[in-house]
């Protein structure tokens, strides 16, 4: 890496490539930070602590290129500070895809609508945990995945129903 700043300083006098490592090197570190809360939040320590190592390489390595003469050249600030705002954004649309797991949905309807929802989430294979003595509040459990397809189904047969989900850990024996 020093090779690379050195060649890059002598030779070309071109900075553009160094900016552009910087970059890119802070949307991986984000990336791949935002991924291991999420990782080690849904229980999975091993695979988070192998991301810890690889983000504190990729952390030491970048940050020693841009503190490399920082005062006379503050771009490398501003490359650093962009590759990492987008880096948590990408992490968090990557995140968002794979949606590691599950939530639990909580909507109160009106109670002439609970047959029909009821029905209509069966026809997909949801399971409908629970539905209370009055016959307004469900609960379901789902992967993740499948929480906008719910909440989309509950409101197009009942517009006026609330919707609450939340994170749930299933434990299972």
């Amino acid at each position: 890496m020093h090779k690379l700043l050195q060649y890059t300083k002598n030779n070309t006098g071109d900075y553009m490539l160094i900016y552009i490592m910087i970059f890119l090197s802070k949307i991986l570190e984000n990336t791949l930070s935002t991924l291991r809360l999420i990782i080690v939040s849904n229980g999975k320590k091993t695979l988070g602590s192998i991301l810890q190592g690889i983000i504190a390489l990729v952390w030491i390595l970048v940050t020693g290129v841009v503190i490399i003469d920082i005062n006379k050249d503050v771009f490398k600030i501003f490359a650093f500070c962009i590759g990492s705002m987008v880096g948590s954004y990408l992490g968090s649309l990557i995140e968002e895809k794979i949606a590691l797991g599950y939530n639990l949905t909580i909507a109160a309807i009106n109670s002439n609508c609970i047959p029909k929802i009821t029905k209509e989430l069966s026809s997909y294979n949801i399971e409908i945990i629970n539905i209370t003595n009055h016959k307004t509040i469900i609960m379901i459990s789902c992967k993740r995945k499948k929480t906008h397809f719910i909440n989309n189904i509950i409101h197009k047969i009942d517009n006026d129903s609330l919707i609450i989900n939340q994170k749930a850990k299933i434990f299972l024996k």
